[in-house]
């Protein structure tokens, strides 16, 4: 445990640094900060949410400026195809054979800009890289480059032209943030940073080894069994809320999967990691449970006719499962 307390330390020198870079270009905005850092060490993809001007694409720009990996930006729109993802298949009649040419998916981290306005064909190409970390092109399978991260942001879905992305790839978001407006003093900041000085230039920080490095000794923090536990009963609780005492079973079609407890345990380690901590805290699934479980809870049509959102069903749950 001291060792592991060590090189704690000694990392979380390195994210101080990544915090600066990234404050070079962002203004606030701590909580979406760190839910980028939490995608990058653990290789779990992030949903960002808010409507257009909020610097959700800045934001992913600027970690990965500060990451010496590959990035690639993929701007979604109802006319792309599978193929300009994936790559495809090109024949040379030259030498009368077919030549394989990669698509931007091959690249480390992957900004897919404004995902949900493209149509479900193209949804379903990401899907397999997304979960699988491959790439089918004809009749070959390619290994994507680790780590392979994908950092999505939509808009939300009653805006013009967007579509709702399938159940089934949300779920393999490990976190959906949602993102306000600043305040007037963040405002103010904005509008200096970006209207009356030339930007700061982001330089890297870490690069593909040293996140590995960072990822193993993350995967080392400590997780007492009772908070084994009580992560388990709050994802229990998304699909029989009646055995925790809550009256909300009619307000839910479906709960969450295991892979949010996969995730819910994994956010929390990273979220103890930041906090500079060799161990998990009950604080520290608290802060990670809404971004991990919001997009896993659907809605019946009752919960629509009363307005009932996933965030405070979420809310919900962690005021009735018991705390260790």
């Amino acid at each position: 445990m001291e060792e592991i307390k060590a090189a704690i330390a000694e990392n979380h020198l390195m994210i101080s640094r990544i915090r600066k870079e990234i404050a070079k270009r962002l203004v606030g905005q701590e909580k979406l900060v760190d839910s980028l850092l939490t995608g990058l060490l653990t290789g779990g993809h992030v949903l960002i949410e808010g409507v257009p001007g909020l610097a959700k694409t800045s934001a992913v720009k600027a970690l990965a400026s500060a990451v010496h990996a590959d990035f690639k930006r993929i701007q979604f729109t109802p006319d792309l195809l599978p193929a300009d993802l994936t790559g495809t298949e090109i024949f040379r009649p030259k030498t009368m054979d077919f030549v394989t040419r990669k698509g931007p998916l091959f690249n480390h981290i992957i900004l897919a800009d404004e995902i949900n306005r493209a149509p479900s064909k193209v949804q379903s190409a990401l899907l397999e890289a997304m979960e699988e970390k491959q790439v089918t092109i004809g009749e070959e399978t390619f290994a994507l480059p680790s780590p392979f991260l994908v950092l999505a942001t939509q808009n939300p879905l009653e805006q013009e032209g967007t579509y709702p992305l399938p159940e089934a790839q949300v779920d393999r978001f490990m976190l959906k943030v949602l993102i306000t407006y600043p305040d007037r003093v963040q405002e103010l900041e904005i509008l200096k940073k970006t209207s009356f000085a030339p930007p700061d230039p982001i330089g890297p920080v870490i690069d593909v080894a040293e996140l590995a490095a960072m990822t193993a000794l993350v995967e080392q923090i400590f997780v007492d069994e009772k908070l084994k536990e009580y992560i388990v009963n709050l994802v229990a609780a998304t699909r029989e809320p009646a055995a925790f005492g809550l009256d909300m079973a009619r307000y839910i079609d479906y709960g969450a999967s295991p892979r949010a407890t996969i995730f819910l345990a994994k956010a929390a380690r990273v979220q103890a990691f930041l906090e500079g901590r060799a161990y998990i805290t009950p604080q520290d699934i608290k802060m990670v449970g809404p971004d991990v479980l919001r997009h896993r809870i659907l809605l019946s049509f009752e919960a629509e006719a009363d307005e009932v959102t996933p965030d405070a069903i979420v809310t919900a749950l962690f005021d009735a499962v018991e705390v260790p």
